[in-house]
């Protein structure tokens, strides 16, 4: 649970920023840039009781133009985060970009028919942006995974920054982009007072792994990071949630004590069916087990009374 503070640098921000209505009723959010991987996104809400909720949608690794993902189920958990009013947060590899003739790692089955007429990389910008359009009002935050940084540093094309720019010209709000680590502060602006909680994300480390599945990167990442109230993670196409427990020293009208408060480590999981029926390919003869497909529902709501209370959240897994 966050603890209260009082609003005062950001509330003549909030006056000018790019709203969009929020999960609960009369209330709205707006995205705001404080450095390129570091971003706030405020929720306003008007009701003195603190009935808020607020839907975000978590996804990672979409590798949308690979021909093994599935589109349709993207589109679904789309047009419910519309429905919802939720937030979508994409922690990188949305682009999957590796059918050029230069990428050993070509497959022309994994080749859409819309991406076989040349110009490659912007045909892949190009039909992203066709589908993502509809939904950018949704968009919080898209980061870069490592197939975008792979093509920044083969080709010096940023594939993130040329579609959020396409998504922003074509809407009334702007769409963000990270990097491949960062943090997003979730501000909630409630009854005069402030509460926040802290999320750090990168696209994920190492490979996962057939017994842990990434589990064990947890006190990995958390050894030289600090502070944090949700970790977010994808790259391995695992799919899990772990809470953790962290003892924390705060201080109150200049008293000490500490506080137990939990950590949700999420790892998102992937749109991009690798297993398929277990034929061939890479992914089935190197041993790789199949993945649950989908993305991850993270709901923003206030627990307790509005004096001792506090925010927390929930996930659910979005298949």
């Amino acid at each position: 649970m966050a603890t209260k503070k009082r609003p005062t640098q950001y509330k003549e921000r909030l006056e000018k920023d790019h709203w969009r209505e929020g999960s609960t009723p009369g209330s709205r959010w707006s995205v705001v840039q404080h450095e390129k991987n570091i971003h706030r996104i405020i929720i306003e809400n008007n009701d003195t009781r603190m009935n808020v909720s607020q839907w975000f949608l978590l996804s990672s690794d979409r590798h949308h133009d690979n021909a093994h993902t599935d589109q349709d189920l993207e589109s679904r958990h789309l047009k419910m985060c519309q429905k919802r009013h939720g937030i979508v947060l994409d922690f990188g590899d949305l682009f999957c970009a590796m059918q050029g003739k230069w990428d050993p790692r070509s497959d022309t089955s994994a080749l859409r028919p819309e991406h076989q007429e040349g110009h490659y990389l912007d045909r892949l910008v190009k039909t992203a942006a066709e589908f993502y359009q509809p939904y950018s009002d949704s968009f919080g935050l898209i980061t870069r995974g490592n197939h975008e940084t792979a093509i920044i540093k083969r080709h010096q094309h940023d594939l993130t920054e040329a579609l959020t720019a396409r998504l922003s010209a074509n809407s009334k709000v702007p769409v963000f982009n990270g990097g491949y680590t960062g943090w997003i502060i979730i501000g909630l602006y409630s009854g005069g007072s402030h509460f926040s909680l802290k999320m750090h994300y990168t696209h994920g480390l190492g490979a996962g792994g057939i017994m842990s599945h990434g589990t064990l990167a947890t006190r990995r990442i958390a050894s030289f990071i600090s502070d944090a109230d949700i970790m977010v993670s994808g790259h391995t196409h695992d799919s899990w949630l772990l809470t953790l427990a962290s003892q924390r020293l705060i201080t109150a009208n200049g008293v000490y004590r500490t506080r137990i408060v939990p950590v949700h480590h999420v790892k998102c999981g992937t749109y991009k069916d690798e297993y398929g029926t277990g034929y061939g390919g890479w992914h089935i003869e190197t041993g790789k087990p199949p993945k649950i497909l989908g993305a991850v529902w993270m709901r923003l709501k206030w627990d307790g009374e509005y004096e001792n209370g506090g925010l927390s959240v929930e996930f659910t897994r979005a298949d």
